[in-house]
C-alpha cells in the first residue's frame, strides 16, 4: 500500500494491563451488533477465562474523525498481543455511546475531494430550544441522501468510491437513527479486524447496567466527595483533571422532559439541572425497572460500567480521556468494580503519495508541513532571496544596530534626555529595513504561486484546518483511494506501535 502511516511516539506503557475473572454474560450477545465478526467472535468471548480490550465512541456521521476508528483498532492490535501473551482469547470490543446527546458534534463530517480540497457538511442544526435528545433516537431526514450524493461527486472516479459509497448507503439512510447508522457502518467496516461494535441502548445492556446506575445515584454523596479529593490530588501534582466535578451532580443522566439531563443532588432528593424534575431515589429506582433506558452514566462513570459488565482489562482512550479518567480510581473503589488498565490510543498522520511528492520537491520533513501556516513558505521563500540581497540586508541590520548603539552612548554624554530620540530613530531605520525585506518576499511568493499552493495542499491533508487529520476528517476519503485492506493495514500498524511501547513487559518466550 502506497499510503504511509507515521505514528505519534509512544513512551514505555507505565501500566501492563493483567487477567481477571468475569465471564462474560450471554445476555449481552444480542448488544452486538450484526456483522461479519459477530458469531466467531461472540462464540471466543464466551469461552472460559476470555477477556476483552475496549474502546468507544459517540456516533457521529459516516463514523466521525478518523479517531474514532483507530480508537477500535487499537482495541483489535492491543487485544492480539495480549492474547499470545496469555494464550487465551482476548476480544476487542467498541462501546457504541448512543445515549449522548451532542448532535452539534455528530452532525457533521469532513472529507478530502478529489483534488485535495476540504470539504466538510452536516446534517440541519437543531432548534436552540429543542430537547437534548440522545443520538439513539435522533431519526436522519431525507438530507443525508443529499450529502452522501455531494461525497460522491467528492470521491470523482477513485477505485473504491463506489465501494465506499454503497457502505456508508446500506447505513446512513433516511428513518434510520443517527446512532444506529453509525453503529452499523463501524460493525461491517471492523469486522475483517475482528472487532465487535456493542450498542450500550440496547435493552439488554440497559436492564445490566441500572443497578449500577442506582447504586451510583445511592453513594452520590460519598462519589462526590471522592471526586473533589482526587481532583486536588491531580491538581497539586501539576495535572489537569480534564473535567468539572463536584457541584453536587451525580454521575448519572436521565431522560427527561428537556431531553437528557444531568441528575443534581437536593434536598435529600434529585432534580435534573435544566428541566428542574425533581424525584426520590426510590422514583429512580421505578425507573431504573420499567425504563432503563431512561438512564445513562456520565463520561466518567461509563468505562467503570464497561468494566462491570464486560470482562475488559484495558480501554484504549484519547488524550482527552486520557487525563479525565485519572479521576476515576475512587469511583472503581466505591463502586467495588475491577478497575481496567487506561492506555493512549494509537495516533499519527496517513500521508498520501501527493504529499509525498511535495516533501521530496522541496527537501523538507512531515513535522516541517506541520507547522503553523506561514513558517514553512516564509523560510521557502527567503531562501529563494538572492544571495547579494540576503547579504546586504544583513550588513544593513548589523551596521544600524551597531552605529546606533555608539550614538546613543555619545547621546547619553551628551544629554540623558537625547537617548530615547535614538532609539526612536534607530526603530525607524529597521523598521524601513524590514518593510523593504517584506516587499522582496512579497513579489518573491508572487513569483512562486505554483509552488506555494502545492504547499498549501499539500499542509490540508496532513493539517486541514489546521487542526491533527484525525480530528478532522472521516476515513471515507482513504477507503475511496485505498479500498476496505485499509483497515488490516492500520490494525497491523498499531499492534506494532503496542508490541514497541510493551516490549519490557512482553514475556519474550
Amino acid at each position: 500500500m502506497s499510503l504511509r502511516m507515521v505514528s505519534t511516539a509512544l513512551a514505555a506503557l507505565a501500566e501492563f494491563p493483567s487477567p481477571r475473572e468475569g465471564p462474560f454474560d450471554p445476555d449481552l450477545a444480542a448488544a452486538i451488533v450484526p456483522s461479519a465478526a459477530r458469531d466467531a467472535a461472540l462464540v471466543r468471548l464466551a469461552t472460559p477465562g476470555a477477556l476483552a480490550v475496549t474502546s468507544g465512541q459517540q456516533p457521529g456521521l459516516f463514523t466521525g474523525p478518523l479517531y474514532t476508528i483507530y480508537k477500535a483498532l487499537s482495541a483489535a492490535g492491543l487485544a492480539r498481543i495480549l492474547e499470545r501473551q496469555w494464550q487465551r482469547p482476548v476480544v476487542p470490543v467498541f462501546w457504541v455511546a448512543g445515549d449522548d446527546h451532542d448532535f452539534a458534534e455528530a452532525s457533521h463530517a469532513s472529507w478530502l475531494a478529489a483534488d485535495g480540497s476540504l470539504r466538510r457538511m452536516g446534517l440541519p442544526p437543531r432548534p436552540a430550544d429543542a430537547p437534548l435528545t440522545p443520538l439513539y433516537r435522533e431519526p436522519l431526514g431525507t438530507e443525508i441522501t443529499d450529502i452522501l450524493d455531494a461525497l460522491g461527486n467528492d470521491l470523482g472516479q477513485s477505485e473504491f468510491g463506489e465501494w465506499t459509497l454503497e457502505w456508508l448507503r446500506r447505513h446512513y439512510r433516511p428513518g434510520a437513527t443517527l446512532a444506529g447508522s453509525f453503529a452499523g457502518a463501524m460493525a461491517e467496516l471492523l469486522a475483517p479486524a475482528g472487532v465487535l461494535c456493542l450498542e450500550s441502548t440496547h435493552r439488554a445492556v440497559k436492564r445490566a447496567g441500572a443497578r449500577y446506575l442506582i447504586r451510583a445515584l445511592g453513594t452520590a454523596r460519598e462519589l462526590d466527595r471522592d471526586l473533589e479529593d482526587r481532583a486536588m490530588e491531580l491538581r497539586m501534582a501539576g495535572a489537569d483533571p480534564g473535567v468539572p466535578v463536584g457541584e453536587q451532580a451525580s454521575l448519572v443522566m436521565l431522560e427527561g422532559r428537556l431531553g437528557r439531563d444531568r441528575l443534581l443532588m437536593d434536598d435529600g432528593g434529585f432534580v435534573t439541572r435544566r428541566g428542574r424534575e425533581r424525584m426520590t431515589l426510590d422514583d429512580l429506582q421505578r425507573i431504573a425497572a420499567s425504563e432503563p433506558e431512561r438512564l445513562s452514566p456520565n463520561v466518567l462513570l461509563r468505562p467503570v460500567l464497561e468494566s462491570a459488565l464486560l470482562p475488559t482489562v484495558a480501554y484504549l482512550g484519547g488524550p482527552g480521556e486520557l487525563a479525565y479518567l485519572a479521576l476515576t480510581p475512587p469511583v472503581y473503589e466505591r463502586m467495588r468494580v475491577p478497575r481496567q488498565v487506561v492506555l493512549p490510543r494509537w495516533s499519527g498522520v496517513l500521508v498520501e503519495p501527493r504529499v509525498e511528492r511535495v516533501l521530496q520537491k522541496f527537501a523538507i520533513e512531515l513535522a516541517d508541513l506541520l507547522e503553523p501556516g506561514g513558517a514553512l513558505e516564509s523560510r521557502l521563500v527567503r531562501s529563494q532571496l538572492p544571495d547579494e540581497a540576503s547579504r546586504a540586508l544583513r550588513s544593513l541590520r548589523d551596521s544600524i544596530l551597531s552605529g546606533y548603539e555608539a550614538l546613543a552612548r555619545s547621546a547619553t554624554e551628551i544629554d540623558p534626555t537625547l537617548t530615547r530620540a535614538v532609539q526612536g530613530t534607530k526603530n525607524q531605520a529597521l523598521a524601513g529595513l524590514n518593510e523593504t525585506e517584506k516587499k522582496l518576499v512579497q513579489h518573491l511568493k508572487r513569483r512562486q504561486e505554483v509552488e506555494l499552493a502545492q504547499l498549501a495542499r499539500a499542509r490540508a491533508q496532513v493539517l486541514p484546518d489546521n487542526q491533527p487529520q484525525e480530528r478532522v476528517l472521516t476515513i471515507a476519503s482513504y477507503l475511496a483511494r485505498y479500498g476496505p485492506g485499509l483497515i488490516g493495514e492500520l490494525s497491523e500498524n498499531m499492534e506494532t506501535w503496542y508490541a514497541t511501547a510493551l516490549e519490557g513487559a512482553l514475556d519474550p518466550s
